[in-house]
């Protein structure tokens, strides 16, 4: 069961798992708070997490050479294959254990953390490979919504009308006018897996979904939404408000999808318009300046709307109905 804030403050303090203080990310930032609460999940269930984690942001704060912030087995992945790597850490532990060269109640789990530059885009040939194959992993992407470690290029999860260097608004073109990739959706129609969306909004949620991952007899991939205070134009200590704002106004619904079957984990019974999560951050101000910002907003309002009516109805229509089929064995 999830621990409750006493016992989640005391494994902070005595155990400090996987990420430690001293990193060089921004004040504020949330991807180690995300990385915090997996691994702390995943310890206090009798689990000893192995990491992969793509190059991005928190690979370059958190491994200045020749200083580490990691403090559990660790492998710096490039860009595209952090995956790929996982799996095969994966394979040979189950190989391993197979020879009788590990303990047969041991308990490792396997991790792999990317941003969404290196997971909606350029590392999701090496994960849709991988969750394909069948690897018991759990695949986690801080989502901040563009490429930020090189300074604020839009990526495939970019949201439309942020301002960022590769697609600026200005007096043509209004920022990013695509929408952002559902990467949830494309990692679900993989059958043989548990997706999930997470935010730090919910720590309850978050940790329950962990703990599904962890005992889940497959793959599992978990979009964390991961404010980037520099980049989102938000105060340092705004990364968990604005979570929550995300949450309340639809534009980041959490639910999750166990082969096949929906279940939405945070009902809103009266959403907050999503203009209010747009106004609260720097990232759309040049946006809201161009006379045509309120036909951009409402037309994000009737994607997020519409998003979260469909996720209901999948709901109902998935119920007990989860896909079979001859999945990959662990034993294989």
């Amino acid at each position: 069961m999830p621990l409750n804030a006493i016992e989640l403050a005391k494994l902070f303090h005595d155990k400090n798992p996987g990420i430690t203080s001293g990193h060089r990310l921004c004040p504020g930032c949330a991807a180690p708070t995300i990385v915090k609460l997996a691994l702390m999940t995943a310890i206090a269930n009798g689990y000893e997490p192995v990491v992969g984690l793509a190059t991005g942001c928190l690979e370059v704060s958190t491994t200045i050479f020749p200083y580490t912030a990691w403090n559990v087995p660790y492998i710096h992945n490039a860009f595209e294959n952090v995956s790929a790597t996982i799996s095969g850490v994966e394979t040979a532990f189950r190989a391993a254990k197979k020879r009788g060269e590990i303990p047969a109640d041991k308990k490792l789990a396997f991790f792999a953390f990317g941003g969404d530059g290196g997971t909606y885009d350029i590392g999701v040939q090496s994960l849709s490979g991988a969750v394909e194959r069948g690897h018991k992993f759990i695949y986690i992407v801080y989502d901040n919504e563009g490429y930020m470690n090189t300074g604020n290029q839009r990526s495939g999860s970019t949201p439309l009308g942020s301002d960022t260097t590769t697609a600026p608004v200005g007096k043509k073109v209004p920022g990013k006018v695509q929408l952002k990739k559902n990467i949830a959706e494309i990692m679900a129609a993989h059958e043989n897996i548990y997706v999930a969306t997470v935010a730090l909004a919910d720590t309850t949620d978050f940790m329950k979904k962990i703990e599904k991952a962890l005992e889940f007899d497959g793959p599992s991939f978990i979009v964390a939404h991961s404010a980037c205070v520099r980049f989102w134009r938000v105060g340092d200590d705004q990364a968990v408000e604005t979570s929550k704002l995300a949450v309340d106004t639809l534009y980041w619904p959490l639910y999750e999808v166990e082969r096949g079957v929906y279940k939405v984990t945070k009902k809103i019974k009266d959403p907050k318009p999503v203009a209010d999560y747009i106004k609260s951050q720097g990232r759309f101000k040049p946006l809201l300046s161009r006379p045509d910002a309120e036909e951009i907003i409402d037309d994000l309002q009737q994607y997020v709307t519409a998003r979260y009516e469909r996720l209901l109805a999948l709901e109902e229509m998935t119920k007990d109905k989860p896909i079979r089929g001859p999945w990959t064995k662990k034993d294989a």
